[in-house]
């Protein structure tokens, strides 16, 4: 008896089998056609312009080459300019470290207090905190260039980086006070009995277990930042544009013959960083989003 109902358990049945059919077949649909446009990008790409005249989009290359890519990085036109995308790359790079960095460590002790050390009034603090997250950029448009102007850093790499700093404590400390709240209070009680204070606890007890919500949040300011267009256009200047303006800049910049080569090798030179990011790191952005799902 016990042998059939092994048998049993171990076997599926044919509704099972098509269901998974279904669900793998729909699964590679969407995948491609998801990556088609990445394949006809990365395609472009590496074709000389003859080829592309001569061909169709998802025509396999007669010649690859990376000519477009050389030029798309260091000769490009960006306006006036010709110099590709490289110095605009660097741009972006010290734009995103300190902001991701700055507004993650900031939201995760926002997310700290709103969970474990709350007080008379956060909850409301904590509402009006949220408001960030479903304000157009194009509202704090004219009252951020007002306030970086008064700073004295505007058209700044630091004045833009300040922009994404503050733009994004919304969504960080949301995200890591639906994640802290899933943690047990005993453990917090238990702490301050022993004498432990508010940043020893944090340092202790809260950060041990918070790589997952880290990962989403870096994850997400990171995305977020490289890929933000509106702010690189009206907080920055000729010498502090991120790579989005750049990417812009050489599409709609037309000397002679229009290169598609080297414009989708510039996007895709834009692109790379935020798709490696999700390349490496996918697995635990969903871990962590799915974790802090229990409470709160």
């Amino acid at each position: 008896m016990p042998g059939k109902m092994n048998v049993m358990v171990g076997e599926k049945s044919p509704g099972m089998i098509a269901g998974r059919i279904i669900v793998y077949t729909l699964s590679i649909l969407a995948a491609v056609y998801f990556l088609i446009p990445f394949f006809v990008m990365v395609m472009t790409s590496v074709k000389t312009l003859e080829d592309i005249k001569s061909g169709n989009l998802i025509s396999w290359p007669r010649e690859f080459t990376l000519d477009a890519w050389i030029k798309a990085w260091d000769s490009a036109c960006t306006g006036i300019n010709c110099e590709g995308v490289k110095g605009y790359f660097f741009n972006s790079i010290l734009m995103v470290v300190p902001s991701v960095a700055i507004s993650t460590i900031i939201g995760a002790v926002n997310g700290y207090v709103f969970s474990k050390w709350r007080f008379k009034g956060s909850e409301v603090l904590f509402t009006f905190l949220l408001l960030g997250c479903f304000i157009p950029f194009q509202i704090i448009l004219l009252p951020m260039s007002g306030m970086l102007g008064w700073l004295k850093i505007s058209q700044t790499i630091f004045g833009l980086a300040l922009v994404h700093i503050i733009y994004g404590l919304s969504f960080t400390s949301l995200f890591f006070r639906n994640y802290y709240v899933a943690i047990p209070d005993e453990i917090i009680k238990a702490a301050k009995i022993d004498g432990a204070g508010f940043f020893r606890i944090f340092w202790k007890c809260i950060l041990p277990v918070s790589a997952p919500i880290f990962m989403v949040v870096i994850i997400w300011q990171t995305t977020q930042i490289w890929n933000d267009f509106l702010f690189g256009v009206a907080f920055s200047g000729s010498e502090s544009q991120p790579v989005t303006v750049a990417l812009n800049n050489i599409v709609n910049t037309t000397t002679g013959v229009k290169e598609y080569n080297v414009d989708m090798a510039a996007a895709l030179i834009a692109g790379l960083p935020t798709l490696l990011v999700y390349i490496i790191s996918g697995k635990y952005f969903l871990r962590g989003l799915t974790a802090g799902a229990v409470k709160g």
